[in-house]
């Protein structure tokens, strides 16, 4: 009988974790051909605050997760394309010129004058640097892409504290706009 709680236990315990792993891994050729193309959108899964109050305040909420990071529900984007930019992230942390429009506190603005540079290391893993020339309170956006298709975004801002996020790369989606030129 405990042989057969046991398998039923470990058989379990392997059909959560497999269920728990990701569904959006991508090949390595399908990352590099969106990282060369420049034409990409980063979903955010996690925001990652560094700000210590913003921790502790998640820390002392009811059922709180043990992790500081904080589950998003994937609608929160950087869209890159050729000749656009369009970031809507979240931000969780200390804001040096607070303002009193909501809508300045978060990441969410569109940039057309932005340089990038790309490099790839040894591991096949993609790093893209975007200033955006444009924006006013974001000096640089840091993009590490990996050979499966997930993905680290480092915010660095004028004024504000810095926030990173985890998620994944993907194909941009066409909109209705563009299915009509075509």
């Amino acid at each position: 009988m405990k042989k057969y709680i046991s398998f039923i236990f470990i058989f379990g315990f392997l059909f959560f974790f497999q269920s728990c792993s990701s569904q959006t891994s991508l090949d390595s050729k399908t990352v590099d051909a969106l990282v060369n193309s420049d034409e990409f959108t980063f979903y955010a899964q996690r925001a990652n605050p560094m700000n210590y109050d913003v921790i502790n305040v998640m820390g002392s909420l009811p059922n709180a997760p043990a992790a500081r990071m904080l589950q998003l529900d994937g609608s929160y984007t950087i869209e890159l394309k050729k000749n656009n930019l369009d970031v809507a992230l979240p931000y969780f942390g200390r804001l040096f010129n607070a303002s009193y429009n909501t809508a300045d506190n978060s990441y969410r603005f569109t940039s057309k004058d932005f340089t990038i540079k790309k490099s790839q290391n040894k591991k096949g893993n993609w790093t893209l640097k975007i200033k955006p020339n444009d924006v006013r309170n974001v000096d640089e956006i840091n993009i590490e892409v990996f050979k499966n298709g997930k993905a680290f975004v480092s915010m660095r801002s004028n004024d504000r504290q810095p926030i990173t996020y985890d998620g994944y790369v993907s194909k941009n989606e066409e909109t209705a706009k563009e299915k009509d030129k075509l």
